[in-house]
């Protein structure tokens, strides 16, 4: 059950990062950050996968200060939109 709903914020995240271009609210973005730096720390940075949460989390908390390039934004929200698509995969398996 918590890999399906941690499955749900990755592809939330992904969502939210692939369209970068469009303005979300400062409050959004913290707490998406947050959250992501939060599941990172779950795996303590030992996989993939946790390194993925955690650069998102970083893009996330740059995104509501600075406005990071474009296909930076793209790449990271691809890679945590498969994470989470994987999840729900392995979870069902």
């Amino acid at each position: 059950m918590l890999v399906a709903i941690f499955g749900i914020i990755d592809i939330i995240a992904g969502i939210v990062l692939i369209f970068a271009g469009m303005s979300f609210p400062f409050f959004l973005l913290i707490i998406l950050g947050l959250t992501m730096l939060a599941k990172s720390s779950i795996g303590f940075l030992k996989n993939f996968g946790s390194w993925i949460d955690f650069l998102a989390g970083l893009a996330f908390l740059f995104s509501a200060i600075i406005s990071i390039p474009l296909i930076i934004s793209i790449i990271i929200g691809l890679l945590v939109l498969q994470k989470g698509a994987a999840s729900f995969f392995y979870h069902s398996r």
